[in-house]
């Protein structure tokens, strides 16, 4: 109830703006939502491939090593994990003032890849210690080096892992907002949570909620299974 209640407020109010179609034809017809719809998945695209790609060799590296190495960047990764964001903001403001990146949507992406990054890790290193260790084994018996095995047995076995921590890093850019607000200033770069938040239009609110919903009725069914049994290696 208590999440129903706005999301029921905010369509009932996009619902008296004139109808569902006028609505949607009016904000495809305005170029700057237009350009915040662009500029939300293009960075939440990028984010997304920076999470998953440095997590997933994190990730493998904490589950499959054994060293004190492996244990002191297990313990780095934590306490990124556990540090709160909000306490970075200012030097961060202050670093990307300095070097001219303020306003800039790739450095939003590399704060928000910066943001996903331990919490990917963490999630594909559970995941990739599901896989068992024989069928990498076996790969390597047949001739696969480290990587090809981690890409082609380790990785496909992990499949839920992947799409899952890929979700979980496009729902935190899509929504996120602090961040946002403190280093765009120009309209022009905002994404649409900024629009959202600017009071422009409830109905711009609803669409908004769209893309993470179509993403995850897409990739939910591969959550279900840990994709290891009857493994083959080829």
């Amino acid at each position: 109830m208590p999440i129903a209640s706005p999301v029921a407020t905010v369509v009932q109010q996009s619902a008296f703006q004139g109808g569902v179609l006028p609505m949607l034809a009016g904000l495809a017809a305005d170029p700057q939502t237009r350009t915040w719809f662009v500029n939300s998945l293009a960075v939440s695209a990028a984010t997304v491939l920076l999470a998953v790609g440095i997590g997933a060799p994190a990730g493998y590296v904490i589950a499959r090593g054994r060293s004190r190495a492996v244990d002191g960047f297990a313990l780095i990764v934590f306490a990124m994990q556990a540090l709160p964001a909000v306490i970075l903001l200012v030097p961060l403001f202050v670093l990307l003032a300095v070097a001219h990146l303020v306003d800039s949507l790739p450095a939003l992406t590399l704060v928000y890849a910066g943001s996903t990054v331990a919490i990917a890790t963490w999630t594909m290193s559970s995941a990739i210690e599901s896989v068992p260790v024989s069928l990498e084994e076996a790969a390597w018996l047949d001739g696969c080096s480290v990587l090809t095995g981690f890409v082609r047995v380790v990785l496909p076995n992990a499949l839920g892992g992947v799409l899952g921590t890929a979700v979980l890093a496009f729902l935190f850019a899509w929504n996120e907002y602090l961040v946002a607000v403190v280093l765009l200033t120009s309209t022009s770069n905002w994404t649409v949570g900024l629009g959202v938040i600017s009071g422009r239009s409830a109905a711009l609110g609803v669409v908004a909620m769209l893309p993470p919903l179509l993403v995850f009725a897409v990739l939910h069914r591969f959550f279900r299974f840990g994709g290891v049994a009857g493994a083959v290696v080829r």
